[in-house]
């Protein structure tokens, strides 16, 4: 079955946080009870895929700052219908960056968010289950800015810390700073 995969995964993943377990448990049963969990035509929500992708040192990542949501995040998009969720959070994060250099840390889920995304045209409001992963890339190597984002910047810890307050985001950074 196409979502054992990712079933499997999930299982292995190891959460940081009561707030991640239970977005952890919770996408275990969404993508349990619905077959079309990676299709967006899913209405009450879909499995997504992102990618943090930090430099050798660790030291800095990649935002990107999404032109519909108007928020700085991690690259990352829907899978439509794709079940290789790593190879969605790849693609996207290509798709987003430009960056060519990328390369999985390694094969694990870095992190799984549960988020709602608010209802837009005929689009009612629903929920992203997204699974994260951790890449890699040269810093110095530049951007292809595409139609989905207004900017796509590598920022220390500390500038992304001073940039959002989104907790998912904030979770991700604690993850590699362990604060």
């Amino acid at each position: 079955m196409h979502r054992y995969p990712l079933l499997k995964l999930l299982r292995q993943h190891k959460p940081t946080d009561p707030t991640e377990q239970a977005m952890t448990q919770e996408t275990i049963a969404f993508v349990e009870a619905n077959a079309a969990c990676f299709e967006r035509s899913l209405l009450s929500g879909h499995v997504t895929g992102s990618a943090w992708i930090v430099s050798p040192d660790c030291q800095k990542t990649v935002l990107i700052h999404h032109k519909k949501l108007d928020r700085w995040f991690q690259p990352g998009g829907h899978a439509d219908g794709n079940p290789d969720i790593t190879g969605v959070a790849f693609r996207e994060a290509e798709e987003e960056t430009g960056l060519k250099t990328l390369q999985f840390v390694n094969a694990d889920i870095f992190d799984v968010d549960v988020h709602i995304i608010p209802a837009r045209g005929d689009v009612p409001e629903h929920l992203h289950y997204d699974i994260r992963f951790l890449l890699e890339a040269d810093p110095t190597e530049p951007f292809v800015l595409t139609d989905e984002v207004n900017a796509v910047q590598w920022l220390t810890i500390a500038a992304v810390k001073a940039l959002t307050d989104s907790e998912s985001v904030l979770r991700m950074v604690r993850k590699l700073t362990n604060n």
